[in-house]
């Protein structure tokens, strides 16, 4: 691949093990190109709808996780000497957002992890991962 071609990466976060290594590939990756990463945290709204007062609290600690790992993301990238952005986003789709913001901003690679939150047994690619890889054009790459 052309060092010229990977200028902007795009790191799904949920800060689990496998998304943490993305990111670390990610930023090995923008180092190679001058590139810059940026990670994107989707809090997935589904069912908030539903109890909004009762959730509105579960929300906020998930709001509070999600700029945590942010801050962490963008320590390990600033250590390396790599621009990070970070965003955070609620949304019902998941992988609708992801491909969608790739999409958007002309991303020109995803480095997702393997598996998320779930189950660290599986043998197989999350759904979120999956559905990131059949809806996308430009690379992804997967980290396990």
């Amino acid at each position: 691949m052309s060092q010229n071609i990977l200028k902007k990466i795009l790191v799904p976060l949920d800060g689990s093990p496998n998304s943490i290594r993305g990111l670390n590939a990610a930023i090995s990756l923008a180092k190679q190109s001058s590139g810059t990463v940026t990670g994107l945290y989707v809090i997935s709204s589904s069912g908030f709808s539903k109890a909004p007062a009762l959730l509105k609290k579960y929300r906020m600690e998930l709001i509070k996780s999600a700029e945590k790992i942010m801050l962490q993301a963008r320590s390990s990238a600033t250590k390396h000497g790599i621009e990070f952005d970070g965003k955070i986003i609620t949304s019902p789709g998941i992988v609708k957002t992801i491909v969608g913001f790739a999409k958007s901003k002309r991303f020109d690679m995803v480095v997702i992890g393997s598996r998320g939150q779930s189950s660290p047994d599986a043998k197989y690619l999350g759904s979120v991962t999956n559905g990131v890889l059949n809806n996308l054009e430009i690379p992804v790459l997967i980290v396990k």
